[in-house]
């Protein structure tokens, strides 16, 4: 399982990151705010390699580290309602039927929606500040109707920490010019955070009665 996660996330990093730096490059904030949008709707856009190269372009001068920071914020939130309310209007069922759109496996889902079931508003939280569980957890938050208020309050503040991290970790240490370096410091950053995503979700699993 491990070598499988590690192979995915290079490959994807590798096809991401010339793409991702050419968006940043062109459209600056733009491209940030609609990378972070996409991302947070669920989409396979990494913001494990958005966020540090906007750090790292914020370090170079090329652009202002506190607007890209609000530009991922507003994009990240963006995402969060889409997935939140396709949960509170269509449902359980209809989502379900079409995860794949999402990329999103059943049994991860399901994991996750009987943890918020058992722990609410902290589920909502913490989920924020763990990879790829931080994208689709609006769902089940929207399959159980929480109030918008307290889901948007701690998704925000939730949410504001990782982008702040991420942008944190590309702009003190991703100076190098090398791409090469950039590249492998990214890939290494990403794939401790999603092998502690897979720890995480393997002991939820463990904890979920319903998934035994």
């Amino acid at each position: 399982m491990i070598f499988t996660i590690t192979s995915t996330l290079i490959s994807l990093f590798t096809s991401s990151y010339a793409t991702i730096t050419a968006l940043i490059t062109k459209y600056s904030y733009a491209a940030i705010f609609g990378l972070m949008l996409l991302e947070g709707s669920s989409l396979p856009v990494p913001s494990e390699v958005v966020l540090p190269l906007a750090g790292l372009f914020a370090q170079k001068g090329l652009i202002d580290v506190y607007i890209a920071f609000f530009a991922a914020l507003l994009g990240s939130i963006g995402g969060l309602i889409v997935d939140y309310y396709i949960g509170y209007v269509l449902g359980k069922e209809v989502v379900y039927k079409h995860l794949r759109l999402f990329h999103i496996r059943q049994e991860s889902l399901d994991n996750f929606d009987r943890w918020f079931e058992r722990n609410g508003n902290a589920a909502v939280f913490v989920s924020r500040l763990i990879p790829v569980a931080r994208t689709f957890m609006s769902f089940p938050a929207g399959f159980a109707r929480m109030n918008a208020k307290k889901f948007f309050s701690y998704s925000i503040i939730g949410t504001a920490i990782w982008d702040a991290v991420l942008l944190a970790f590309g702009y003190y240490f991703l100076s190098a010019s090398s791409a090469v370096y950039v590249l492998t410091s990214i890939g290494v950053f990403a794939i401790v955070l999603y092998l502690l995503y897979h720890i995480f979700t393997r002991r939820i699993g463990r904890h979920n009665p319903a998934s035994q």
